[in-house]
């Protein structure tokens, strides 16, 4: 069988979720048995997000190949339950250094490159890799931005060809647009999802089928006129209403029979019945929690939800696991001071210190630290989270005030957080960090070793700094336990304090791992380690 695709478009506004849905049809299709994967197109110049304000862009997502991608992949993963890679995150910055790089090789013989055809040949060329890899039956193609959008015509006009091009019955085209309701009226309007399409048809793209968010169900009259003057069947009208959780779109997807839809499209009508039992457990464990607790996430851009979107992910995850619900609630490290750090995190059953760069709240992420150390509050601090657990347990128990990070203090008589050495010849930002999946030997009889069970775990990571080992035998002298290396340079990479009820630090992202399905096993011991630490204060 050749590989189908499916192509998915965005109008009228954007964050509509073009990401969940190509996650939860993909979830469809593989339930049925099919190899799917997904891909991300993304309109900006950036070569990659790794040099993006988290503000910007929201989380920087990192792949098992060393990647850094938009957190769209992440959702890709989870929903999948297998990991993407490189290939799968294409932005415009990508298409153009290639078509640039291949013109100063002189690739095209004396032509003039232009838009067309020579970056949609490369846009095409990408689309299509997946496909011919022989790996997957379906590859579904999210398009970033919104239909109109300078920036995305090329891919739009890339896909138009492939529209052309492909097979039909190997090609589909999905817009997911937003059908407004309006108060005043009390009435959900067509008009602006009648004007997308006809801006995407404008560009010689005829969607397959429209999926409408709406906050309010699509009468069948209102269905019958979007398939009328959208062009498409009234049964390829589908309905896409707001879900307290994003995990049961799959589900309203199914309902609505988009994986049907598509399957007749591609001639695949002999597949077998979608198996999403797991998910299902899943869902039914997330909406029947035997408990509650509160986690404090400490972090510098907790004004956007997004900047730490698999972390909050992971803690949904680990917390259907525990049968608990898990209230996260977002602290802003800068504002956290001295006098107001008991008054902050007092209530909270666990404080999770969280990854980020640069100095601004860093001092208060070291009172958080010394707050749930002293307190024998349940702590986990990931990468910047668990160097700042170094710093603290270095400043207060050993007793070098000055200690710090080079990243902040270039000079400071006590590194204790260090750059890699291979970081100190790098004057190229992007791309250049620890990136991707190591290894990690784990000590037997340490909490790390309890939570993995095993004694080589691989994890992802995202830093440049790492803790100086010229310090590692006086912390551990001292209490503070490394328990995790890495077999091939002796990096650190967990932390923890064997005294504490619950503390440790990773050095590496457990949250780029987790999934519904298989549930990150530190936060599913650190969730746990919350509700014991609530169930003993009730006492």
């Amino acid at each position: 069988m050749s590989a189908k695709y499916v192509f998915v478009t965005g109008g009228v506004v954007s964050s509509l979720g073009k990401g969940i849905i190509s996650s939860s049809l993909a979830k469809l299709l593989q339930s049925r048995n099919l190899r799917v994967t997904i891909q991300k197109f993304d309109p900006y110049l950036n070569v990659d997000p790794g040099t993006l304000n988290p503000y910007e862009h929201g989380e920087c997502f990192v792949t098992e190949d060393g990647a850094e991608t938009d957190l769209d992949l992440g959702h890709y993963e989870r929903f999948l339950n297998i990991y993407t890679s490189r290939a799968n995150n294409v932005t415009t910055g990508k298409i153009y250094r290639t078509v640039i790089d291949k013109e100063r090789q002189g690739a095209y013989l004396g032509k003039t490159v232009q838009i067309i055809p020579h970056i949609t040949d490369e846009i095409k060329r990408r689309m299509l890799l997946l496909g011919k890899s022989g790996q997957y039956d379906v590859i579904i193609t999210e398009i970033g931005g919104t239909v109109g959008d300078i920036e995305s015509l090329p891919f739009i006009e890339a896909m138009r060809q492939l529209q052309w091009e492909l097979p039909d019955e190997d090609c589909l085209v999905i817009h997911l647009t937003l059908v407004p309701y309006l108060s005043a009226a009390k009435e959900l309007k067509s008009k602006p999802t009648q004007h997308s399409v006809k801006l995407l048809q404008q560009d010689g793209v005829q969607p397959d089928i429209l999926i409408c968010r709406t906050e309010h169900k699509l009468s069948m009259e209102l269905r019958k006129k979007l398939a009328l003057f959208c062009n498409v069947r009234p049964n390829a009208v589908i309905e896409s209403i707001d879900a307290d959780t994003i995990y049961k779109v799959p589900l309203m997807m199914r309902d609505e029979k988009l994986d049907e839809i598509v399957l007749e499209k591609f001639g695949l009508n002999d597949t077998p019945e979608p198996d999403l039992e797991g998910w299902k457990a899943f869902l039914d464990r997330l909406a029947h929690p035997e408990a509650n607790i509160t986690v404090a996430l400490v972090g510098k851009y907790v004004e956007l939800q997004d900047a730490y979107k698999s972390i909050l992910e992971a803690f949904i995850h680990a917390g259907a696991a525990n049968r608990c619900k898990v209230k996260v609630v977002p602290i802003h490290s800068e504002y956290l001071t001295e006098d107001n750090v008991e008054e902050k995190l007092a209530g909270m059953d666990g404080i999770l210190i969280a990854p980020g760069f640069g100095e601004r709240g860093l001092e208060g992420k070291i009172k958080a630290v010394r707050y749930a150390r002293e307190k024998g509050v349940p702590f986990f601090g990931i990468c910047l989270g668990m160097q700042m657990a170094v710093v603290e347990f270095a400043r207060n128990v050993l007793g070098l005030k000055d200690a710090m990070s080079t990243e902040v203090e270039a000079n400071t008589a006590n590194p204790v957080i260090d750059l890699m050495a291979d970081q100190k010849t790098t004057t190229v930002k992007g791309g250049t960090m620890r990136l991707g999946a190591y290894k990690c030997q784990i000590e037997e009889g340490s909490l790390a070793y309890r939570i993995y069970g095993k004694p080589l775990i691989s994890e992802r990571h995202r830093h440049r700094y790492e803790l100086n080992n010229d310090y590692v035998a006086r912390l551990n002298e001292a209490g503070m336990r490394t328990s995790g290396r890495n077999p091939e340079t002796g990096l650190v990479e967990i932390v923890e304090i064997p005294e504490h009820p619950f503390f440790i630090g990773v050095q590496f992202h457990p949250e780029y791992k987790s999934t519904p399905e298989n549930p990150q096993p530190i936060f599913v011991a650190f969730v746990k380690a919350a509700l014991e630490y609530n169930k003993s204060r009730q006492k």
